[in-house]
């Protein structure tokens, strides 16, 4: 994925990690997963002492200080790792959606990297570019009933071949290329902000190709 320089002039540090799996078999839910995410979240209470200091995670505070700059209120709209980490704290369940987004899920909240997944037949790949907002430009993310026109200020990624956005980055994704449960193939991004590591987001790309490998049957391209 192409990088507009002068956003990246902007914000150095900015950064993409990609990973495509294919030949995906998504179940809606399996015993030996949750059985496993069970593990991850006992271990990740033994780690993070409170609530309270999730916060001041360096990865955290790098993605809230990130939002600040694009427009996104973080104590409104948690960064993705951070709002499934502090679920996790809190003593709740991660939520089960299926194999797919629950492996991932569960790499997000132990290495609080947001991680973006896309069903690769619903975009072009080679044709993505991230870039800033234009003012009034339409958006419609997962979930959302109705499209949000954006202030020109967000950081967005849009698919030039098709001429739509495909996330607003890296807070929420396009619900036109979601993931569902007769996806196939996906790409995912490990989505890197300044003061995010290079190391950071490996870890966080090899863990999803670990626990996505291990409930969900793949190949990787």
């Amino acid at each position: 994925m192409k990088i507009e320089h002068a956003l990246a002039e902007k914000f150095q540090g900015l950064e993409v990690l990609e990973l495509v799996c294919s030949n995906l078999q998504i179940q809606k839910n399996s015993d030996d997963l949750d059985l496993f995410r069970k593990t991850r979240q006992d271990e990740m209470r033994r780690k993070v002492p409170s609530l309270d200091a999730v916060k001041d995670l360096p990865t955290i505070r790098a993605y809230r200080d990130f939002y600040w700059k694009v427009g996104i209120d973080p104590t409104k709209t948690r960064p993705a790792g951070e709002a499934l980490l502090r679920r996790i704290l809190a003593g709740r369940d991660l939520p089960n959606i299926n194999t797919l987004v629950d492996s991932y899920n569960t790499s997000s909240a132990e290495t609080t990297v947001s991680i973006a997944a896309f069903d690769a037949r619903k975009i072009n790949r080679d044709d993505l570019v991230m870039r800033r907002a234009v003012r009034g430009e339409s958006f419609t993310g997962i979930g959302m009933l109705h499209p949000i026109s954006l202030e020109g200020i967000e950081v967005v990624i849009e698919d030039t071949l098709e001429q739509k956005l495909v996330a607003v980055y890296p807070y929420r994704d396009a619900d036109e290329s979601k993931v569902s449960m007769d996806t196939t193939q996906v790409l995912f991004m490990m989505c890197g902000v300044p003061g995010i590591s290079q190391k950071d987001l490996e870890v966080a790309k090899e863990l999803t190709k670990d626990y996505v490998s291990r409930f969900c049957l793949f190949k990787i391209n």
